[in-house]
């Protein structure tokens, strides 16, 4: 099986992944009637919806949504705060969220379904938020505020995340997708390297791992070391890099070329129609043959 890292375009030009799309408010809104349904009740239900899913887009990069499995569950079970109790402190947020069992044992159902149905023609990769996103994401269920988390506790966040990725380590996956909440104004490049536990699990398991920005995020080159690419607005010039082109592609207005060593990557809008979604996506895909 192909790392994804050898699947990415570099400086050469090659690589099999063009346009690496997003798609999971889309899918459930259009095949489920709503952003907001629950397919992970099973592994079984959630295999029916990604075959429709990934038969309608066609995409190049199969994506499983971990951190929607795990907030889907969540809610089923009664919310964090039940669970927390008096223990507010950021990293126990995120450490109750990730430690059950159940959600990790219907996540390797799915994989082994999903796995079986892509027959290694499409290579498979589990999204989930970065440990800082998910701190803060664990954090505001549990009511906290954003101020009570610093480098040291995002470095206790990529520890359990890690823990969740070993749950899942026999299987042939492609690579990890982490993403940045996207308004996070707040995003240091000290808080990228406190995920370094997260890459190297992925390392020994031969995973490689992309990480999405936040909007209009700058950083250096070297903060990305380790990364098989960097998703974005700017190309940071030393990796694979997925241009974010979202917005152009909800407006069907055309985008730039791209250099030897990007990719388009686009976040469907859920309220786009279906008609302009295809329309949209064969002339992306035009462009990159």
């Amino acid at each position: 099986m192909s790392t994804l890292a050898e699947l990415l375009p570099h400086s050469a030009g090659a690589g099999a992944v063009r346009v690496w799309l997003k798609s999971s408010a889309y899918t459930r809104r259009l095949l489920l009637g709503s952003e907001q349904a629950d397919p992970w009740e099973s592994a079984a239900g959630y295999l029916a919806y990604f075959v429709q899913a990934h038969g309608l887009l066609r995409p190049d990069v199969a994506v499983v949504e971990v951190g929607e499995l795990i907030d889907a569950w969540c809610v089923r079970d009664g919310g964090l705060a039940a669970r927390l109790g008096n223990r507010r402190r950021p990293a126990t947020a995120l450490r109750k969220l990730l430690e059950s069992e159940a959600p990790k044992a219907v996540l390797a159902e799915v994989v082994t379904a999903v796995l079986s149905h892509l027959r290694g023609q499409t290579p498979l990769v589990l999204s989930m938020p970065s440990p800082r996103a998910w701190l803060l994401h664990a954090n505001r269920m549990a009511g906290g505020t954003d101020d009570e988390i610093d480098a040291d506790t995002v470095e206790d966040a990529a520890m359990y995340v890690a823990d969740l990725i070993r749950s899942v380590s026999a299987f042939p996956v492609a690579g990890l997708l982490l993403e940045e909440q996207r308004d996070d104004r707040a995003l240091e490049a000290a808080h990228i390297d406190r995920y370094r536990s997260v890459l190297n699990v992925a390392g020994h398991y031969r995973w490689s791992t992309v990480l999405r920005l936040p909007q209009s995020i700058r950083m250096a080159p070297e903060t990305f070391d380790g990364l098989a690419a960097v998703i974005g607005d700017a190309d940071p010039g030393q990796t694979a890099f997925g241009r974010d082109d979202s917005a152009a592609f909800a407006l069907g207005v055309s985008v730039a070329p791209l250099a030897p060593n990007q990719f388009h990557f686009v976040e469907i809008d859920p309220r786009q129609q279906p008609e302009a979604v295809l329309e949209h996506l064969a002339r992306l895909r035009a462009r990159t043959t």
